[in-house]
């Protein structure tokens, strides 16, 4: 496997979550500065231009969401997701696109000051908060003791959001942030 990567992109995202599999992959440095990411051969991998990119044999995989969905059924020994037909599957599945379709772009309209207008498909960045604590419930993942790859996907934001300020979260978001980071194999980013 090969994942195309930059480490000041949403390509860490991908890379966590190859390092919680437990995965043998290279990592294809891809430089923004050269555009190396708008070549023709790239452009085959993702033709969007975007990292992340993963390729495994014929597959071409990008978008963070897809990466971290295809890895987890693809590891099934790294247990990172609930197995089609098992009852948490379509939990998993709903938080896995919340975080891209609501979790990241409510928090971009929070970062840049934005008003979140409904029309545009997705909550404002307190109700986002709200979900994800109802999520979390007691326990100190999503789906309780059990870390998930929806885990790395809505965690990764709320780590971002941490790394860009801002005050502090909320004492239970704040707490969830601090597990995942103290993980082993935990997100970095810029490195």
């Amino acid at each position: 496997m090969k994942l195309y990567y930059n480490p000041r992109s949403r390509a860490a995202i991908a890379k966590w979550m190859l390092d919680e599999c437990g995965a043998d992959y290279e990592i294809v440095p891809v430089d923004f500065a050269k555009r190396e990411h708008k070549t023709p051969e790239f452009l085959k991998i993702n033709p969007a231009g975007k990292l992340p990119a993963l390729v495994d044999g014929d597959s071409r995989i990008f978008e963070g969401a897809a990466i971290c969905l295809y890895l987890g059924d693809k590891f099934p020994e790294a247990n990172l997701a609930p197995k089609i037909g098992a009852p948490e599957r379509g939990r998993y599945l709903s938080l896995m696109v919340y975080s891209t379709s609501q979790v990241e772009p409510a928090m971009g309209d929070k970062l840049l000051g934005a008003t979140t207008l409904p029309q545009r498909g997705w909550t404002d960045f307190e109700t986002v908060k709200d979900v994800i604590e109802g999520a979390l419930g007691d326990g100190p993942y999503l789906f309780g003791d059990w870390f998930t790859a929806a885990d790395v996907m809505i965690g990764s934001m709320f780590i971002w959001k941490r790394m860009w300020g801002g005050p502090p979260e909320r004492p239970k978001l704040e707490a969830y942030v601090d597990r995942l980071l103290a993980r082993p194999k935990a997100m970095k980013v810029g490195s």
